[in-house]
């Protein structure tokens, strides 16, 4: 009678162990092709059973990226029954090869499988529009701002940028109100109908005493006419050129040591002003220059007169600044962007923060 009882519950042991859902997938990987970006959406459905006795669920799908959505079957497959998860890949502004997955989590064993899907993508040819995207009359630019970037204060540098004729009469482009450390022009300075060419800039930093990110607006002529309502940017970080000194005037060289990068004024109403003090000392062996100091608004005033002034070795002094709250409510962050002749530390970010008080309500 016991061996019958054990041999009983060993078979209903084994029962409940098998009593599970098993998802088999028709493949785990499917490659789309080649196929061009103006084709859309790309699909495919992997087909899945439950080889298992009891229903599989599809618990999610996490697909690599925004660029592929999943859909599946979502209700229980029941055994020997098929269900199909479908991957759809999304082509637009991606072309080249991909490779995505998607990351399969049921109730069977395993319970998380990965699927792949791969494919290439030819770029479809872009519109005038989407080439210039800044139109200004019967022409239209690249962009609408040209970026020199990193510029050393010793240096000269040219870049160019595309423009367009998208007119039926030939079209002279030029620049008005231009400064006098930069050089603009068009090549060919007139256009003919639907002519392609470049706008040269070429940047003197020398000439500018301005220091890090500096912008200019110019005026765009078209035909000899100043266009009132276009602008265009023309950008550039101007650094200090470091790159004559050697090992040894590395060594000497001046050390911008500041105790605190950012300082808080705590509460405060607003309409009043607040003022902060960031302490420096020169820890280097050459005289420190600060260069320039500028704020990010002009809700900040920084101090004059430090400018320009040679700091010792040893010496130390501050950087002030008087934040103006106005009608600002909530915390606030300020940024002071700092310039100096240490050639480690040639851009310094300060910061100053406030939690400007609302005004308290009278009857």
């Amino acid at each position: 009678m016991k061996r019958i009882l054990l041999f009983l519950q060993v078979i209903a042991i084994s029962g409940a162990v098998a009593a599970q859902p098993m998802m088999k997938i028709s493949e785990q990987e499917y490659n789309f092709g080649t196929f061009k970006e103006e084709a859309g959406p790309q699909k495919y459905d992997f087909i899945v059973t439950n080889s298992g006795n009891v229903p599989l669920v599809i618990q999610n799908i996490v697909a690599s990226c925004g660029c592929t959505t999943p859909e599946w079957t979502k209700q229980p497959i029941a055994a020997g029954e098929k269900g199909k998860i479908t991957a759809i890949y999304d082509p637009k502004n991606r072309p080249g090869k991909f490779l995505k997955t998607l990351t399969v989590y049921t109730n069977s064993k395993p319970e998380v499988q990965v699927l792949q899907i791969k494919g290439e993508v030819i770029a479809r040819e872009r519109t005038i529009e989407e080439l210039y995207t800044f139109p200004v009359g019967p022409v239209r630019f690249e962009s609408i701002n040209l970026a020199f970037t990193n510029i050393k204060k010793t240096e000269k540098k040219i870049r160019v940028m595309q423009l367009i004729n998208t007119s039926n009469e030939p079209v002279r482009v030029e620049f008005d109100n231009v400064p006098a450390h930069l050089i603009l022009k068009t090549n060919p300075e007139t256009l003919k109908p639907g002519q392609k060419g470049l706008v040269e800039g070429t940047y003197d930093a020398s000439k500018n005493s301005g220091w890090g990110n500096v912008n200019d607006l110019v005026r765009i002529k078209i035909n000899g006419k100043v266009q009132e309502d276009a602008w265009y940017y023309v950008s550039a970080n101007l650094v200090e050129d470091f790159s004559s000194m050697s090992r040894e005037d590395l060594e000497k060289a001046p050390v911008f040591n500041i105790l605190k990068t950012t300082e808080d004024l705590g509460k405060m109403a607003g309409a009043t002003t607040g003022e902060v003090e960031f302490k420096f000392t020169n820890s280097g062996k050459s005289d420190l220059l600060v260069r320039h100091v500028k704020s990010t608004c002009g809700c900040t005033a920084v101090q004059e007169g430090l400018v320009g002034v040679p700091i010792k070795p040893g010496q130390s002094s501050s950087i002030k600044a008087v934040f103006n709250s106005g009608s600002y409510k909530g915390k606030v962050t300020k940024t002071i962007y700092v310039y100096t002749n240490d050639p480690k530390k040639s851009e310094v970010v300060l910061m100053l923060t406030a939690d400007v008080q609302s005004p308290v309500a009278t009857n």
